[in-house]
């Protein structure tokens, strides 16, 4: 069975939801805190939302020099699948194993609401399930959401395909560029976006738009992750 870590931080507070995502997809979950110095053997590492270090000096920006960040790098350079949801994403940009930053919102105040999103790319580990194109409706809170890059690394994202996720036209709730809302890496195994889909799975919650994310997670191992990768997986589980 697939094995995701999600991993903890002083100050997420997704943690639960992200592991019942996971759950309700088939795959197995597990904590993983910190200041652990290995991923427990999963073939996949969920950093999930929150305020890790309550967002002091910048958000993401201490996570980053947690322990647990060099067995994600490790993770992450040998193809296995990293995901980052909102402040996992920051955290993701912080450590640069995705480009760019995430800044303050435009308008400098908290957004907590259902946002419209476009599906850019299904050739990632968190998108392989939808449809190209796809209009989904996915809940956004954070402060510090506006996707930031300099021109360069923006036409780079561009033209490789590798905006995962976009703000719907006129739905943009955090100013960022070109309406990015997700990205993923060069290789399509990490991949951070702002929206959480972990908050919308299940129609209970009155929207499920967020269950195929946690679907393709358990669908990309046995169709893209190269074998390389889960052979390491394998080799460290107990």
């Amino acid at each position: 069975m697939l094995r995701v870590a999600v991993v903890r931080f002083p100050g997420s507070n997704c943690d639960e939801d992200a592991y019942r995502a996971v759950q309700l997809a088939g795959a197995e979950a597990h904590y993983v805190w910190h200041r652990d110095p290995s991923l427990d053997g999963a073939d996949v590492a969920l950093l999930p939302g929150g305020f890790s270090y309550g967002d002091y000096l910048r958000a993401g920006a201490i996570a980053r020099f947690s322990p647990v960040m060099a067995a994600v790098q490790k993770h992450a350079d040998a193809g296995g699948v990293v995901i980052g949801i909102c402040n996992g994403f920051q955290i993701l940009c912080e450590a640069h194993l995705l480009p760019g930053a995430l800044m303050r919102n435009d308008r400098l105040t908290f957004v907590s609401r259902p946002v419209a999103c476009i599906v850019e790319q299904t050739d990632t580990p968190l998108t392989c399930a939808l449809r190209q194109g796809a209009r989904v409706s996915l809940p956004v809170a954070h402060g510090d959401g506006r996707y930031v890059a300099d021109p360069a690394t923006l036409a780079e994202l561009e033209s490789e395909g590798r905006v995962v996720l976009r703000y719907a036209g006129g739905a943009n709730p955090n100013g960022s560029l070109n309406d990015i809302a997700g990205i993923s890496n060069a290789a399509r195994n990490v991949v951070g976006i702002m929206p959480h889909p972990e908050r919308a799975i299940e129609r209970l919650l009155g929207n499920s738009d967020g269950a195929d994310f946690f679907t393709s997670i358990m669908r990309w191992p046995a169709e893209r992750m190269p074998a390389d990768a889960l052979a390491t997986s394998d080799q460290t589980r107990p």
